[in-house]
């Protein structure tokens, strides 16, 4: 399956780069939704930094095909949504998500 992706690689800046790879849905990278939900688990592998990333717009259903998510660089999802950027480095176990005026909070860590 081909992706078109709503930012092309040229568009693609380095802002927030060495902090390795993450999990973020086509919600995000295709449909161009802002992260709408974040949170880190304990990392899969080494290149893994636990980050999952979600427009919140995502059913069970959706999340349960594979092919609506991927792996990318952090610094990728940050061009997609800068605002995670000041979130990055909190520790494994930190959720968070948009409140009601749209800004991204922690609601766990």
């Amino acid at each position: 399956m081909v992706k078109s992706f709503k930012l092309s690689s040229d568009e693609i800046t380095p802002i927030a780069v060495g902090y390795g790879g993450c999990i973020a849905t086509d919600q995000i990278t295709v449909e161009g939704n802002l992260v709408g939900y974040m949170y880190r688990e304990t990392p899969s592998n080494e290149m893994d930094n636990g980050w999952r990333f979600l427009s919140g717009y995502e059913t069970q259903e959706y999340m349960s095909e594979p092919n609506n998510h991927s792996v990318y660089d952090l610094n990728t999802i940050a061009n997609y949504d800068p605002e995670i950027i000041p979130f990055i480095e909190l520790p494994i176990g930190t959720e968070c998500e948009r409140d009601e005026n749209g800004v991204l909070i922690v609601i766990t860590e």
